[in-house]
């Protein structure tokens, strides 16, 4: 059975009129179980994380600044979203979900989190709608527990995970791959261990022969035995801050050859669904419930 972190504080309500779609945490689910895609057997609530897992990844000053809330106005803006509490149980129980993702892909092969893929949160300090780096601290979960030796984050969000790129940057157990829009945010790119950077209006053809290019080599290199994949939809055509190309079947394939090359290898998977901004709601929701279908069917039919 496909296992699909999500809890009700997915769903945070922003200040009217604040351009990040919430609204896609909700409706994701609701309409994978419409459809009957899965069932409501398929969805677990995680926890909240507890510190000492934070910690392992995002500095002591940081983690208080942020949980105490006293974030210096600078960096609230850097963030974009107004600081609360429940802002930050939410992004406390978002990389609990992961993390659990993490037990469920190595029982079932493939696990998803509704939420997650906070890439652009640095170890001191959170950008880009991101607090805490779920996936930076998934990884280090698995590390510091002995479940892994070697880690692929896979990131296919149009912009860099430059967060994920800094914190692994000395960590050769972690090897970051960001495929992203060159000319996009964040103006100051960090160097993950490797990044293929896109022009500009990049179509289907282009950027999946780019990844057929990349990601299968990586594999056979690196051998690693645990995979992250971020699967932001934000590379779409329709998408209003991506500035690629990709209609919603490119990513759909896009999506494929990830899930297909872990199945070669055998290789636990663990899904995040990064960004998606694209003008109308249902283009987001129906691209993201592609990955979620396409998990269902090549693992569990």
């Amino acid at each position: 059975m496909l296992k699909i972190a999500y809890a009700p504080e997915y769903c945070y309500s922003l200040p009217e009129g604040h351009r990040f779609p919430m609204e896609k945490y909700e409706l994701i689910p609701q309409q994978l179980l419409r459809e009957g895609t899965v069932t409501e057997d398929s969805f677990f609530a995680p926890s909240p994380l507890k510190e000492e897992w934070i910690l392992t990844t995002h500095t002591r000053q940081y983690w208080h600044d942020l949980h105490t809330l006293q974030l210096s106005d600078k960096m609230v803006r850097r963030i974009g979203f107004p600081l609360t509490r429940a802002l930050v149980d939410r992004e406390i129980i978002i990389a609990q979900g992961t993390i659990d993702c993490c037990h469920y892909a190595q029982k079932y092969g493939v696990a998803m989190n509704v939420a997650g893929g906070t890439h652009h949160a640095y170890a001191d300090k959170g950008e880009g709608f991101c607090l805490l780096n779920d996936v930076g601290i998934a990884a280090n979960y698995l590390l510091t527990t002995g479940v892994s030796r070697k880690i692929l984050v896979i990131d296919l969000d149009v912009h860099q995970g430059n967060g994920t790129a800094c914190i692994f940057e000395k960590e050769p157990r972690v090897f970051t791959f960001s495929m992203h829009g060159k000319d996009n945010y964040p103006l100051h790119k960090e160097k993950s261990d490797l990044d293929v950077e896109l022009a500009t209006h990049t179509e289907d053809e282009a950027y999946l022969a780019s990844l057929q290019q990349h990601l299968p080599g990586l594999i056979e290199q690196q051998k690693p035995d645990f995979l992250f994949f971020i699967a932001g939809v934000d590379v779409l055509g329709t998408d209003k801050l991506g500035k690629l190309g990709l209609s919603r079947e490119g990513c759909k394939r896009r999506d494929e050859m990830v899930f297909s090359w872990a199945q070669k290898h055998q290789l636990p998977l663990v899904v995040v669904m990064g960004g998606g901004y694209s003008k109308r709601l249902a283009d987001i929701v129906e691209a993201h419930c592609n990955t979620f279908r396409l998990a269902e069917a090549m693992y569990f039919r």
